[in-house]
């Protein structure tokens, strides 16, 4: 699934620390843009649930996710409360 222009800048806007469009850089942005991903896939496997290649694929997001959120506890463990909590992702 392919995530419209229009979505992804509105995630950007509203997770990123300076509030812009463009900050796609930003470790709250992209971690927004996954778990919009992960949300999509998720609802797919409930659907199909022999679809290896899309399970392989959740699984995929779900570790680079950990990833960036284990960098932002370790650095900034305020945004990374912030992000959790404004996307409400059990921890």
């Amino acid at each position: 699934m392919e995530l419209s222009k229009e979505l992804k800048q509105g995630l950007f806007e509203k997770f990123s620390p300076a509030k812009s469009a463009k900050d796609t850089g930003s470790s709250e942005s992209q971690v927004a843009i996954f778990t919009e991903r992960i949300n999509h896939l998720t609802g797919h496997q409930k659907t199909h649930p022999k679809d290896n290649s899309s399970q392989k694929g959740l699984l995929n997001l779900v570790s680079k996710r950990k990833k960036i959120l284990q960098h932002l506890h370790d650095t900034k463990i305020d945004r990374y409360r912030k992000i959790i909590a404004e996307l409400e992702i059990r921890k």
